[in-house]
């Protein structure tokens, strides 16, 4: 499977990849990503194509790197990074900034379209040393929200110039990342182990419920909700673990389920398919845990041959996608899991999926596009 990855060494630390959403009808894949850097003199965005999709090699595998399309400047590390639409981008700076960019398709630049200067700040937003870090955003056009270091949650509209909302005092500890559960509802965790729920028709500043994993208190880098069960949430920290939550019920994890020998940065299910999910470590890794249905009737999807792929026995041979993520150990029931880079060594920072495509971005300085993932 890896002859199916093109690479592209990029002089700079990669800290995000995300792909461009594609209009609600379209049927091509993916073809147009964004990234971000960290740790550089001079951090930047980027836009890149996948590459020339009208060369294919002998053996049907796309040819050619991803190509630059425009870049930016970015003041500070690139901390989170989304879409908002087809040409909006939404950054979250270790500076405690938040920036719009426009990608202008035309003429394929680049342009700051709108800023939140210190959206996150730890002793008053005006001092100039007082930025705190924006760890995490997300967005449902028009609305963003942003969490970050200060323990703050910022409700933003694009094209609004104020904060439509501010929770000041959310969290006592960092806040790592946020997500909606719905569109009036957020889900946001910490560095000590906890989600919250938060309900943004709600005046009072108080979570709606709080979840913790038990014991060690081990800080949550990164969720992600499953697009068809909204009260089914992935997490994973720093120590590697993925945590499966069922909101509905309890207070702690449904499945802990031993993954990455580091931090797990990112966490994400398929939007489209979401048996299959990904998550990307500190430790060089980037594995795909699929739970589709049977195993033993389909081939690997990766043929790597046995050595990368996992397999586990199965007790049932009918149970729904919903409860293999639910089922108190899934890897019991049945799952796949392939480290999709045998031989990585750095961190990988970031992953996103979007159809049959793959981006992931890693220290390496290099990113990393799969087309065929599901060949």
């Amino acid at each position: 499977a890896m002859e199916d990855v093109c690479a592209r060494f990029v002089s700079q630390k990669i800290s995000k990849t995300r792909w461009r959403p594609l209009p609600a009808a379209a049927l091509q894949p993916p073809d147009l990503f964004a990234t971000g850097s960290w740790d550089n003199e001079d951090n930047r965005i980027s836009i890149w194509s996948v590459g020339d999709l009208g060369n294919v090699g002998l053996n049907g595998e796309y040819q050619g790197e991803p190509q630059l399309l425009c870049d930016i400047r970015h003041n500070g590390d690139v901390m989170d990074m989304q879409f908002l639409d087809q040409e909006r981008i939404v950054v979250a700076s270790s500076t405690g900034t938040v920036t719009v960019f426009r990608h202008h398709q035309n003429n394929q630049t680049l342009s700051a379209n709108q800023r939140w200067e210190k959206a996150h700040y730890h002793v008053d937003q005006d001092t100039s040393c007082g930025g705190a870090a924006c760890t995490g955003v997300i967005c449902n056009n028009p609305e963003i929200v942003t969490v970050g270091e200060d323990g703050r949650i910022n409700l933003f509209r694009a094209d609004q110039k104020d904060a439509v909302r501010t929770i000041d005092n959310a969290d006592s500890s960092t806040l790592h990342a946020v997500t909606f559960l719905r569109t009036t509802e957020i889900l946001t965790v910490n560095s000590i182990g906890q989600l919250k729920i938060w309900d943004l028709r709600q005046q009072r500043n108080e979570p709606s419920q709080i979840f913790s994993l038990t014991g060690d208190r081990v800080p949550l880098h990164c969720v992600d909700r499953h697009p068809n069960q909204q009260h089914i949430v992935a997490t994973g920290g720093q120590d590697g673990m993925l945590s499966i939550w069922d909101i509905r019920q309890g207070t702690m994890p449904v499945s802990l389920l031993n993954a990455h020998e580091a931090e797990m940065w990112e966490v994400h299910f398929h939007p489209s398919n979401p048996d299959h999910l990904f998550t990307c470590s500190e430790d060089g890794s980037l594995w795909h845990w699929d739970t589709s249905t049977d195993i033993s009737e389909k081939p690997s999807f990766l043929h790597q041959g046995g050595r990368n792929t996992t397999y586990f026995s199965h007790n049932t041979i009918n149970q729904s996608v919903v409860s293999a993520w639910l089922s108190n150990d899934p890897t019991k029931d049945r799952m796949e899991i392939t480290n999709l880079i045998p031989n990585q060594t750095l961190s990988v920072n970031s992953l996103d999926i979007l159809g049959p495509c793959l981006v992931y971005g890693t220290d390496a300085e290099a990113i990393y596009v799969n087309r065929q993932l599901f060949a």
